[in-house]
């Protein structure tokens, strides 16, 4: 490979989780450590403060994570010797140029970025299913339905007020199946709900207090607890779960790689886009400014993609919140577990019938990591060995294969991984350091 002049790299992941799986090693550090032994001049950062866009309420986790992630970049070959490893949030200058970018960056890009819809609609999820928690809880505690059997116990000259109790009910109740389906319906049965109270609030008022039973004013305040408590959660985890640095995120982004102007930085394909609004933010500060700070930076896809969509061990993207991951850190004998449950070919129930390796985890990762994973595949396609067999022999081949990785973090204790992050905020500060005098002097700030 022959290298460019600026031979630069920036690259990084967020501490949202204290451990690294082997879908990140396959789709960024493997990579990496690459380039990294190719003579590129690495910089390897962990993202901390984009992890507190989404954990925002923990930071001290992300402050733990962050350390623990670090010492993955090392297990996983990263050399401190020849490449830069810090913590974005210990080299200060991210933040003032992020605020300085945050100035001349038009909301109208930020609000059509791919990141900023996609992470919105991952806090739509989460409040969704919030809620959702909350409504199970109410009609399993049958308030609504002790409402309505009160209610229905009066006397028929009480129509009306059985009649409210009921719809009131029903709109509770079905608010709960629309919730995870149709969000919009749900804020419509929501109003129902509360409306339905009302009218029978207002009934009750009118009425002879002696002749309101104990356990009908018990089944009243209860559920009126219930739909203010959704009320409550709906309105304030929507002002409130979208901050501005979910909205904001690309802008910190593009500082993070502008501050080092590097060659490149290593992406999959399908996170191109993700990436392009930092281009525009650099071509329109040189504009603004009629300088030339920044040259455009290159996306350094890799060669061979499929490694980096690696699926899961139930075969869904591979994910914490799926419980399907292997990871770097884990034992071998925890690795074997979870190979033991991963996923096959659901139609292969006994060693001859047709396997579909293409469908089955446990062959996706023999590809990988097995050198005999073409026989594997075509044996497992003829009927000529059972799942356990390749799970055993995956569990031998890519506990192998992780060995040396899982030897060199275990070497990483505490004061050694401080040292080196120590080291790499000190290199990575002197780059950015000068970066934002170019700025500030492009900026005419003094």
């Amino acid at each position: 490979m022959s290298l460019p002049t600026n031979r630069r790299i920036l690259s990084g992941m967020r501490s949202t989780n204290p451990k690294l799986h082997i879908g990140n090693y396959e789709g960024a550090l493997r990579n990496w450590v690459e380039l990294q032994n190719s003579g590129f001049e690495m910089f390897c950062m962990v993202a901390d403060w984009h992890a507190l866009t989404t954990m925002f309420e923990n930071p001290q986790d992300v402050s733990v994570n962050a350390r623990e992630v670090a010492k993955d970049y090392i297990a996983a070959g990263i050399d401190p010797a020849k490449s830069v490893v810090f913590i974005q949030s210990h080299v200060k200058e991210h933040a003032e140029f992020h605020l300085l970018l945050s100035m001349v960056t038009p909301l109208g890009w930020l609000e059509r970025t791919p990141t900023y819809k996609e992470k919105v609609l991952d806090l739509r999820k989460s409040l969704v299913q919030k809620l959702y928690s909350r409504i199970s809880e109410l009609i399993e505690a049958d308030s609504a339905t002790k409402l309505r059997e009160e209610i229905e116990s009066i006397h028929a000259d009480d129509g009306g007020l059985a009649s409210a109790a009921v719809g009131l009910s029903d709109s509770l109740t079905n608010a709960a199946l629309s919730l995870q389906h149709d969000f919009t319906r749900f804020e419509q049965l929501l109003r129902e709900c509360e409306i339905g109270f009302g009218k029978l609030d207002t009934i009750l008022e009118r009425k002879d207090p002696s002749s309101v039973s104990p356990r009908l004013s018990q089944a009243m305040v209860e559920t009126s607890l219930g739909i203010h408590e959704l009320r409550t959660i709906l309105d304030s985890e929507q002002e409130v779960s979208i901050p501005y640095g979910l909205l904001g995120y690309p802008v910190l982004q593009t500082a993070d790689i502008l501050l080092y102007r590097p060659h490149g930085v290593p992406v999959g394909r399908d996170q191109a886009p993700h990436l392009e609004i930092g281009n525009d933010i650099a071509r329109r500060f040189n504009n603004l400014y009629n300088v030339e700070v920044f040259e455009p930076y290159k996306y350094m896809i890799p060669e061979d993609e499929n490694r980096a969509k690696l699926p899961g061990l139930d075969m869904r993207k591979m994910s914490k919140s799926y419980d399907n991951c292997i990871y770097l850190s884990d034992t071998p004998d925890e690795t074997a577990a979870k190979i033991k449950s991963a996923f096959t070919t659901p139609t292969k129930m006994r060693k001859t019938d047709p396997g579909i390796p293409e469908g089955c985890a446990v062959c996706q990762y023999l590809k990988l990591y097995s050198p005999d994973w073409e026989r594997q595949w075509a044996e497992d396609v003829a009927g000529e060995r059972g799942c356990m067999q390749s799970k055993q022999e995956l569990t031998e081949v890519i506990n192998e294969f992780f060995r040396p990785m899982r030897e060199r973090r275990a070497a990483l204790d505490d004061a050694t991984i401080e040292d080196i992050l120590r080291d790499g905020e000190a290199r990575a500060r002197a780059v950015a350091a000068e970066t934002m005098e170019s700025v500030r002097q492009a900026m005419g700030l003094r």
